[in-house]
């Protein structure tokens, strides 16, 4: 399937889930994490749930950061750049939601792109090679492009992998893990 089919046939299976789906799903997904080998890096990057897209809940994985004292670094969009500006995460971090209805920090104290050891990618689909399909306008690739070569890019599904997807580009950064409720994929 393509990048649209994919993206139209994730949408559909996500809107069928159910809150109480989200949330156990959403809570194995953590739990998952910490098989990963990824414990020894400090900045995290994590992206915040958009609850009307029915993505995966990112609270539990900030209450793992957060226990085992790890940097979080959150995100502010630009849609007309299609850039991303990278904030610590603190006690003091203020939120509000943009027009697209995503939680962002208003300010803060910015982390640089370079400095960013994982990063917990949002998706709709994804395969057994490591691509993936987000919502289409490349914010992740375009971020992820920025970041050292040693980043970790780790994708967060509640379904399990296609086995292709068919009109890669170039330009698509590929994943090192993706974590479901079930599953933890390599693709180093």
């Amino acid at each position: 399937m393509n990048k649209k089919e994919l993206r139209a046939k994730y949408k559909a299976m996500r809107l069928e889930l159910s809150p109480e789906e989200i949330e156990d799903k959403s809570l194995a997904i953590a739990n998952r994490i910490l098989q990963l080998d990824i414990w020894e890096k400090t900045y995290f990057h994590l992206f915040l749930t958009i609850e009307e897209q029915k993505e995966v809940e990112t609270e539990f994985i900030l209450q793992v950061l957060a226990g085992k004292d790890k940097e979080i670094v959150v995100s502010k969009t630009n849609f007309d750049t299609l850039g991303m500006t990278h904030y610590l995460l603190t006690d003091n971090t203020k939120f509000q939601k943009n027009q697209h209805n995503i939680y962002e920090p208003v300010d803060g104290i910015e982390v640089p792109n370079a400095k960013i050891d994982v990063v917990f990618v949002p998706l709709l689909a994804f395969d057994k090679k490591g691509h993936r399909v987000g919502y289409g306008k490349g914010f992740y690739d375009i971020f992820l492009s920025k970041c050292n070569d040693e980043v970790v890019k780790v994708g967060l599904s509640f379904f399990e992998a296609e086995e292709a997807i068919d009109g890669v580009f170039a330009t698509d950064i590929r994943l090192d893990y993706c974590v479901t409720p079930t599953t933890n994929y390599e693709f180093r």
